[in-house]
């Protein structure tokens, strides 16, 4: 019941900050709940415990009661994956296919190093000493996008086809890679001894990455072809609920990588209805309700976000690096997204306004925030932390809010339709 009444609360608090955002601020649902938490947050850290000390104890008693990374990790990053999966034209992702695997692979690796360079020259500068390994675990951490992130403000911006799948793609496969990366150079930050062969990576890459898509696209066939020979929309959102209830346990004890098979088991499932002839009434109902899973789902970890900045201690110490930290974020992901399009310039050609949107695209969230809780408490935990939720908050409502000013359709199309011209030139 503990974990009923946490969650009812909650949604209460979702419901009630979704209102005020709706009648008053009028920002995009998701973050404005972030944005009232986090001012609720502040006031309650400075006034509450001598205002408001019941309201204080009982917010910060439910927020320590919720392991967030076993929630956000376990449970709704498995929905929110599968809603999104759903939502991808798998067309639009074949096209896509090179940018989004080198982006989502590649751009994590260039990202991770650079960022953990980057904090370790940095960091004393502003008073703060951390060791290269745990620079370079808030750089694994840190560099994969947040695909949850990415895809609630994806809908408020007017972007292109082709650039709205790059940016989505991207986000659900790095994950991936960055919790592979992550979990290899954690494991060196505590002392574990760990095999830095090429072939022992690969080797945990393969089973992690591949056997996590090769299991959704085993749970997508067999369940799309159960769903062909019973089309009522009652059974067809049961079965897709048990495939991310049960999927993500299979996964689990299988040792492979529960969000991607989400995504793969989304995106098969999204895209079967055609060649199943599934009924309109059966698709509209199944879609409606994955929007809607989303949308409540997404609420609630925004709000989660917001009102973890009451279980941080001495945030105010780490507001200097992390603001440090938000210029080497941003430097590691213009890099990341601008040496690969260099790279692939010869097959596919990249505008200088498409670069701009991936780069400010990329949008940290609550993955990075889980992850930074997952290490084990020491003397540079709270730092890397503290930093870490400096960056997502700056990303999610800067980036977040202004990513559809820089992306600009229009420019987008002229730049993209002159380097056709261009290509078709030099063909010639």
């Amino acid at each position: 019941m503990e974990l009923y009444y946490s969650f009812s609360a909650l949604i209460v608090l979702a419901s009630i900050f979704a209102y005020i955002n709706y009648r008053f601020l009028k920002l995009p649902s998701t973050i404005g709940i972030m944005v009232i938490a986090i001012v609720v947050s502040i006031i309650l850290v400075f006034f509450g415990e001598k205002f408001l000390p019941k309201t204080f104890t009982h917010l910060h008693d439910l927020m320590s009661s919720i392991d967030f990374t076993e929630v956000l990790m376990g449970a709704m990053l498995n929905f929110l994956l599968f809603a999104g999966g759903i939502h991808i034209n798998i067309n639009d992702l074949k096209e896509q296919f090179r940018p989004v695997l080198i982006f989502s692979t590649a751009g994590v690796i260039i990202s991770t190093f650079i960022v953990g360079f980057g904090m370790f020259y940095l960091l004393p500068f502003v008073g703060l000493h951390i060791p290269f390994i745990y620079c370079l675990v808030f750089g694994a951490l840190i560099s994969p996008t947040d695909p949850v992130a990415v895809l609630s403000v994806l809908k408020q911006a007017n972007v292109s086809k082709s650039l709205e799948t790059k940016i989505a793609g991207e986000s659900l496969f790095n994950d991936g890679m960055a919790v592979v990366v992550f979990t290899v150079v954690l494991q060196l930050a505590i002392g574990n001894e760990v095999d830095l062969g090429i072939e022992n990576i690969a080797i945990l890459l393969i089973k992690e990455a591949g056997g996590g898509l090769l299991l959704g696209i085993v749970l997508g066939w067999t369940t799309s072809r159960l769903m062909r020979e019973v089309d009522d929309y009652i059974i067809s959102v049961l079965v897709t609920l048990a495939v991310v209830m049960g999927g993500y346990l299979v996964a689990r004890q299988m040792h492979v990588s529960g969000p991607l098979t989400m995504v793969a088991a989304g995106l098969f499932m999204g895209n079967f209805s055609m060649k199943f002839k599934m009924k309109s009434i059966t698709q509209d109902y199944l879609i409606k309700f994955w929007e809607l899973i989303d949308e409540i789902l997404n609420a609630v970890l925004f709000l989660f976000i917001g009102f973890e900045l009451l279980m941080i201690k001495d945030l105010n110490h780490y507001i200097i690096p992390g603001i440090a930290a938000i210029a080497v974020v941003l430097i590691a992901r213009f890099i990341s997204i601008w040496g690969p399009t260099k790279f692939m310039s010869f097959r596919t050609r990249f505008s200088p306004q498409t670069i701009k949107v991936l780069f400010w695209g990329g949008i940290r969230g609550g993955v990075s925030i889980a992850l930074a809780m997952s290490i084990p408490k020491n003397e540079y935990s709270n730092a890397i932390l503290s930093i870490t939720y400096c960056v997502v908050v700056f990303s999610i409502i800067v980036q977040g809010l202004t990513i559809a000013k820089v992306a600009n359709p229009k420019r987008i199309a002229d730049e993209e339709k002159e380097l056709e011209s261009i290509a078709l030139e030099e063909s010639h």
